[in-house]
């Protein structure tokens, strides 16, 4: 099969951890299930935590093209738990959406989206799935945010926004859907009922006309109590905090080189930072504005992050390179340190986390 050899590698690089992903698959007990999509060995690995060791219980090969790499990409679990989601980002030429369940990990259900579908979130309001087409394919046109309904698995409306967008993600009422377009430097906000763009914000101040963005949004974290919204700009080492009453820019944060992906913690007080060039995580106090913690990642490309529901933990994605495998690590967000540490499979990116 096509990752035969990729696993291989991941073997000669973590026995252990290789040995426990092959073992038959278990009950889930433990409070933690975090996935992690690792998009050049097509799987998605199944972690489970206890609040104090992390356990590799499975790993899920995806996908359908036997020879070729086909890219995992984002995943989300709906609101009543009973399903996860993967984006497929390589298809020919579009991408795909596959529907898995929570515990036996079956494929239930695909969708065909747009080019190089990414990062997504299911509404709490709407009960519909909201995942942006990044399309890396040609030039650098708008491209758009796809709407499916994930019990039919049926997309149902496709709104156009910015070059290259990423960081999908809602507010905690479901009814306002934010990205960023990467290369145009833009933020959108989407009505999530009529799927209609509302508002959109230029980013990056310093612009040219007709030229690629500088600053490089990557991602979108809303704020869960408050009418706020923090923006990761790739390319000028900062992260921006958006007052979404006012449609304004409040606050700038200079961080580490390459901030990537971020998270609020659901109690509104930290936010959590993947600074992807410095291999870094970065923890930030909402209030004063200050980063409080900043941390090494065990792999030099840090990626994705999520927080958990009680605000303790962030379980973090780190890609590596070349052929060695990548990791998730979790930080104890009061201690801040580096709790646990467990290898996966190559280019961890996307990840989800299924709490109890």
């Amino acid at each position: 099969m096509k990752c035969r050899a990729m696993l291989l590698v991941q073997a000669l690089a973590a026995v252990g951890a290789a040995q426990q992903a092959r073992a038959p698959a278990r009950a889930i007990t433990a409070p933690y299930t975090a996935y992690v999509a690792c998009e050049s060995s097509d799987e998605v690995y199944v972690v489970d935590f206890d609040g104090r060791a992390a356990v590799l219980r499975e790993v899920v090969e995806v996908g359908y093209q036997a020879t070729e790499i086909e890219g995992p990409h984002g995943l989300t679990i709906g609101p009543e738990q009973k399903f996860w989601y993967c984006s497929i980002a390589h298809g020919k030429p579009f991408g795909l959406l596959y529907k898995y369940r929570v515990g036996s990990n079956e494929l239930v259900g695909e969708c065909e989206l747009g080019m190089f579908p990414a990062t997504m979130q299911v509404s709490e309001l709407t009960g519909l799935l909201y995942v942006v087409n990044f399309n890396l394919h040609g030039r650098m046109l708008p491209s758009s945010v796809s709407i499916v309904d994930p019990d039919a698995m049926v997309e149902v409306a496709r709104t156009v926004t910015g070059a290259m967008p990423h960081g999908s993600r809602l507010t905690s009422s479901g009814d306002l859907h934010y990205s960023c377009a990467m290369m145009s430097g833009e933020l959108y906000e989407i009505d999530a009922v009529s799927f209609e763009v509302t508002r959109s914000m230029q980013l990056d101040i310093d612009r040219p006309k007709n030229h690629a963005s500088a600053a490089k949004p990557t991602w979108i974290s809303p704020h869960p109590a408050e009418r706020r919204i923090y923006a990761a700009l790739n390319g000028k080492d900062q992260i921006v905090e958006v007052d979404t009453e006012k449609w304004l820019i409040r606050r700038r944060f200079g961080t580490a080189a390459g901030p990537y992906n971020l998270d609020v913690t659901p109690d509104g007080q930290l936010l959590v930072a993947t600074y992807k060039s410095a291999g870094e995580i970065g923890v930030w106090d909402l209030q004063s504005g200050r980063e409080v913690k900043r941390l090494k990642s065990s792999r030099g490309v840090t990626h994705g992050v999520v927080v958990s529901r009680d605000s303790r933990f962030a379980f973090v994605t780190a890609e590596s390179k070349n052929a060695d495998p990548g990791t998730l690590d979790i930080v104890e967000l009061v201690a801040g340190e580096v709790v646990a540490t467990v290898v996966v499979g190559l280019q961890a990116g996307g990840v989800a986390l299924l709490q109890r």
